[in-house]
């Protein structure tokens, strides 16, 4: 099922390991920086049900650990969403981010983690991280988000059906609420 995500994340963390070594002074990504770790952003049905694979492979421990930080990442995504706040600009701690600083279940990092630190185009607009030097008004290459999210919807579909492959979950409700995922698996 996850052959084709993973085929997409190697090309992703090709493409990334490229402009990374590129524009070694206008990149800051470096372990330990968790700005990504706190962007607002959700998971494609195969990204989620990939993640929640995973998480099931971590000690019972860490796993605990990362429920804990979902209930409240929970609370402050639906809050945003209920109109409270501008996903844009808002900020939520991911629970998969460790107290290390260290994500817990990186080998399963989804598009959005991956893509972070590099110019990206999004519906349009571009957008970069905040911490990068990368300077206004130089042109850099831009990593276009809209086929890799296609990329994602069509593996989704593909993996559970239009009305499921269709959805977004932020990951504290996939690792709280893994019901719909598990169901939509045993069902292929």
């Amino acid at each position: 099922m996850f052959n084709e995500l993973l085929h997409l994340y190697q090309f992703v963390d090709q493409t990334m390991a490229m402009l990374f070594k590129k524009f070694p002074d206008e990149v800051m990504c470096q372990s330990g920086c968790t700005d990504c770790c706190n962007a607002v952003f959700d998971l494609s049905f195969i990204e989620a049900a990939y993640l929640l694979t995973t998480y099931r492979s971590l000690p019972p421990q860490t796993r605990e650990e990362i429920l804990q930080r979902c209930l409240p990442a929970e609370k402050e995504w639906k809050e945003i969403f209920s109109g409270e706040g501008d996903p844009s600009r808002e900020r939520i701690r991911c629970p998969l981010l460790g107290d290390d600083g260290k994500c817990c279940c990186y080998q399963a990092r989804p598009i959005n983690c991956r893509t972070y630190g590099v110019p990206t185009i999004i519906n349009g607009k571009g957008h970069v991280c905040g911490l990068s030097k990368f300077s206004k008004g130089k042109t850099y290459p831009t990593l276009d988000l809209g086929p890799l999210q296609k990329s994602l919807y069509d593996y989704s579909v593909n993996a559970a059906g239009e009305q499921l492959g269709k959805k977004r979950w932020p990951v504290a409700a996939v690792l709280l609420h893994p019901q719909e995922l598990i169901a939509a698996k045993e069902d292929k």
